[in-house]
């Protein structure tokens, strides 16, 4: 039985499709000699994680499809893998396949940034959706960037820690590698071992380190 991780908030830009892959590349190499590891499942409409997939082509290290067909997503727990990572819709819209994702995950990572714009839409997803299902949440802080100060991070983290909110202690950094990696065909495992590629790999292995999934076998 697959275990199933939906990465989801309702608002775009938050870098949801960006921890989706990542995540599942740095698992997928820990767990390198199982052929059906890691599966990653795009149920955006939007389809941005088609459009990564697409251009990574056959160097994409994990399994991948897209549906929004809640049928096919209450079945993924029961597909021969390892563990299955969902990247969700951004928008308020397409909460119905959010909300068929959550029902059917083991867990939910729920993504925010240092903008106070996406603090209402991490709000709502967690207090309208994710608690009333009654599963398990964290929230990461995505996309902070060192060059603006600590002033910034340590105002979310305050509001995450006064919404009592359960957070990773891992802050995803902003780094450009990221930002370019869909559109030059990578993931964060196959970045250029430079002092940028390595800092951008190891905050998403610290991510799935934290998460607890980095030594889990099948």
């Amino acid at each position: 039985m697959a275990k199933v991780h939906a990465i989801a908030c309702q608002k775009g830009g938050v870098g949801k499709t960006t921890i989706t892959v990542n995540l599942a590349a740095v698992l997928d190499q820990v767990l390198a000699k199982d052929d059906a590891a890691v599966l990653v499942v795009g149920t955006d409409p939007q389809r941005s994680m088609d459009w990564w997939a697409s251009r990574v082509g056959d160097d994409i290290p994990f399994a991948y499809t897209e549906t929004s067909s809640p049928a096919d997503i209450a079945k993924l727990r029961d597909l021969d893998y390892a563990h299955v990572f969902v990247d969700t819709p951004g928008s308020l819209e397409n909460e119905h396949i959010l909300r068929t994702v959550v029902e059917h995950a083991d867990d939910v990572l729920v993504p925010i940034t240092t903008e106070p714009l996406t603090f209402v839409p991490a709000d709502t997803t967690i207090e309208t959706l994710i608690k009333p299902l009654g599963v398990p949440y964290r929230v990461v802080i995505n996309l902070w960037d060192p060059r603006d100060g600590r002033a910034d991070l340590d105002d979310t983290i305050a509001f995450i820690d006064q919404k009592r909110w359960p957070r990773m202690n891992t802050v995803v950094r902003r780094y450009k590698l990221h930002s370019r990696a869909a559109a030059e065909g990578l993931v964060c495992t196959q970045y250029a071992k430079s002092r940028v590629g390595l800092e951008a790999y190891g905050d998403m292995m610290r991510l799935a380190l934290e998460l607890g999934e980095a030594g889990v076998g099948r």
